[in-house]
């Protein structure tokens, strides 16, 4: 794709030679002469009456509307959709679309009949306004396959046409999903891409076809090319500041805070109160620069404007967590407690964002409400054996343990070694505790759970954890002791406890929990995560991992 050059669609109305294109005068180009444009029309009307396309399939008051359009200036709506044609319209209207239309037509304050899909339909699409029509109405249908047939009779007759072209696109898209194939999707896609490099494309027609594609390309894995179509849609309409948050949240999307950082700040030196480019900013200021304290007025300025796309846990979660590390503890919970009003949190204090509503949510777990009594018998019973192999890995020189990397301590040194992460096995570190992982592969829902992980866990004296949540609540989370000295201890919700060893602990992490280690050695356990016991066996399987 290319940014649009002035004159194209007049280029392609014209041959070199300066003649009208015969496909092109068929498609929608005036006459010059008034007496021509009079003469036409009679001609044209006469033999309307009995032709029998014109009966069936166009209908004689739409044919004559459409005639109308194309000959007479005076019958003619103000052009408003090809006043620049070095881009596509600048018409807009958020709820236009190419299906889900009642009727095509509606009235205006004067009783006069007004079609819907102007905002997305070009002047020389009006002049096949009725097949366009059709094809959408088996789009609304569901009829997808003589939608998509009715698409390509159209481009067979019309190949530059804007709306068969994007019909055509939804069709196949909506089809992808019904036959689950990639294949299709991917046809889809191309059929967007032409959308965007047709000329005089009407505005709002040209944007839905490059955030669904966008969209489509992300769902695809495509980071890249969805980033690639964001700058296109931006890099056409700069002025449009929705489109220049959408890129920066496409940069994010990818991994590219920077960037992403970059757009973010140019949005606000445009519109300094915009508050989806200020929740974003700060959020990015807040994770990935770790300054809480500069993240604090752009998130709860962002969140206080209620803006579009700015009321999201996400943005409560992280300013509630910046104020807590900035001192302010009673405003960090003011901050929660908004959440869990406005439903992005279970509680106050269950501040997970990736959950399934039905579950049982409690703090601290005994052995016997899960259904896993069994499993937690023989990691008890085995705990000196799971201990000495993970005490054996310990060793510098093996650099088995690696940094806790989620910005969760606030000091101190605390490691981990994993064995399992979001359902898949670690061959290399399992080969290094052959014993304990034997023991784990009988455990199917501790190995499968696709939300959790096992793994060893270290913390030398002087740690403090952030208080913190888990990002799920469909996991619970067990630690069993290995080596626990005197001095370590963790909260969860408003109860603290600590380990003992050889024995489980149980705990909810969709709640939030702190840990300290004021003691005189390191503490070492097996952190194991389970399904939720509530879970079926089909939630199992479909949840995505984390």
């Amino acid at each position: 794709m290319k940014t649009r050059k002035r004159n194209t669609a007049n280029k392609e109305a014209k041959s070199e030679n300066g003649k009208a294109d015969a496909k092109t005068k068929k498609y929608g180009e005036q006459t010059s002469s008034k007496a021509a444009k009079v003469f036409l029309i009679v001609t044209i009307l006469s033999l309307a009456a009995t032709s029998f396309y014109v009966w069936n399939y166009v209908g004689v008051e739409e044919f004559i509307d459409i005639v109308k359009r194309q000959y007479l200036d005076i019958f003619s709506p103000p052009d408003v959709s090809n006043t620049a044609k070095s881009k596509p319209s600048e018409q807009t209207n958020q709820n236009a679309g190419t299906s889900k239309q009642a009727d095509d037509t509606t009235k205006t304050k004067k009783g006069k009949a007004e079609y819907s899909k102007t905002v997305i339909t070009n002047k020389a699409d009006m002049s096949i306004r009725r097949k366009l029509d059709a094809a959408d109405k088996l789009m609304d249908k569901k009829i997808i396959d003589d939608a998509i047939s009715h698409y390509d009779s159209i481009l067979s007759e019309y190949p530059k046409s804007p709306r068969a072209h994007h019909g055509k696109a939804m069709a196949l898209d909506q089809l992808s999903e019904q036959r689950q194939s990639n294949a299709i999707l991917e046809q889809s896609m191309e059929e967007f891409l032409k959308v965007l490099d047709l000329p005089d494309v009407p505005k709002q027609l040209f944007l839905m076809a490059g955030r669904r594609l966008a969209d489509r390309q992300t769902f695809r894995g495509w980071g890249g090319k969805a980033l690639k179509t964001r700058k296109f849609l931006a890099q056409n309409y700069p002025d449009d500041i929705s489109l220049q948050n959408e890129l920066g949240v496409a940069y994010l999307m990818i991994g590219k805070d920077e960037p992403a950082k970059t757009v973010f700040k140019e949005v606000l030196r445009l519109k300094p109160k915009d508050g989806f480019a200020q929740v974003h900013l700060g959020f990015i200021i807040k994770t990935s620069d770790n300054n809480p304290k500069e993240a604090i007025p752009l998130l709860r300025q962002g969140l206080e404007s209620r803006d579009p796309g700015t009321d999201d846990g996400r943005f409560y979660f992280h300013l509630g967590d910046a104020l807590y590390r900035d001192g302010l503890h009673e405003q960090a919970y003011a901050v929660y407690q908004q959440g869990a009003e406005r439903g992005h949190f279970f509680s106050m204090y269950q501040r997970s964002l990736y959950n399934v509503d039905t579950l049982t949510g409690r703090p601290w777990w005994s052995i016997a409400q899960t259904k896993y009594q069994k499993h937690f018998k023989v990691l008890e019973d085995n705990w000196k054996t799971i201990r000495d192999e993970g005490l054996a890995q310990m060793d510098i020189a093996k650099g088995a343990f690696v940094p806790e990397e989620e910005n969760l301590r606030e000091k101190g040194d605390w490691k981990q070694f994993t064995l399992f992460q979001r359902g898949q096995k670690n061959e290399q570190n399992c080969k290094k505790v052959p014993k304990t992982c034997a023991l784990l592969d009988k455990i199917p829902d501790a190995k499968g759970c696709k939300r959790g992980q096992v793994k060893y866990s270290v913390m030398q004296p002087g740690v403090h954890v952030w208080p913190h949540c888990g990002p799920t609540n469909c996991r619970i989370r067990s630690h069993l002791g290995l080596v626990v000295p005197p001095g370590p201890r963790i909260r969860v919700a408003n109860e603290t406890r600590t380990w003992e060893e050889g024995k489980i602990i149980i705990f909810d992490d969709s709640f939030e929990h702190e840990v300290w280690h004021e003691g005189d050695t390191f503490r070492l356990v097996l952190i194991i995560d389970f399904w939720h016991p509530e879970l079926t066996v089909h939630e199992k399987h479909t949840l995505s991992p984390i």
